[in-house]
């Protein structure tokens, strides 16, 4: 795995981020409806090209296999590509974040207990909980901290 800072947001690192971000919320997302998936990722280029700090974890191809966004010391976003999971590309990214950004907060969905166990096993404890997710949604979030 090659971690990568990215520096210039390319439309066509853009494009393939959204991809593996779209294949991974339908691998870990089951909660959301297809219409639901499809009103987010709207969003998401606008994300990618808005958070300070994007980092992209690279496969052997040189491919992208997993991304995370970072803003001031919180990791906003971690996907990984579903046939990358279990490689050990969260806990890389995770741990780089943490050394290279100060990551010291994450929000989960309650409803991807895998997510939850993951940041939990980095070291994570849950210190707040929503009913809501950021968009009013009904889909509780859980603020979690080192």
């Amino acid at each position: 795995m090659k971690i990568i800072e990215v520096k210039t947001r390319t439309p066509e690192l853009i494009s393939c981020l959204l991809l593996l971000w779209e294949r991974s919320v339908r691998a870990t997302h089951l909660f959301l409806s297809d219409d639901e998936i499809q009103s987010i990722k709207t969003y998401v280029p606008q994300a990618l090209n808005g958070i300070p700090h994007l980092v992209v974890a690279e496969d052997e191809a040189g491919q992208p296999a997993a991304f995370m966004g970072i803003e001031n010391g919180t990791l906003e976003m971690l996907f990984v590509s579903p046939e990358k999971r279990g490689k050990g590309l969260r806990k890389g990214l995770i741990q780089y974040g943490i050394k290279n950004h100060a990551v010291r907060r994450v929000t989960a969905n309650e409803q991807n207990p895998q997510a939850r166990g993951f940041y939990e096993h980095m070291g994570f404890q849950v210190y707040k909980r929503t009913d809501l997710d950021g968009q009013g949604n009904p889909y509780p979030l859980l603020y979690m901290s080192l």
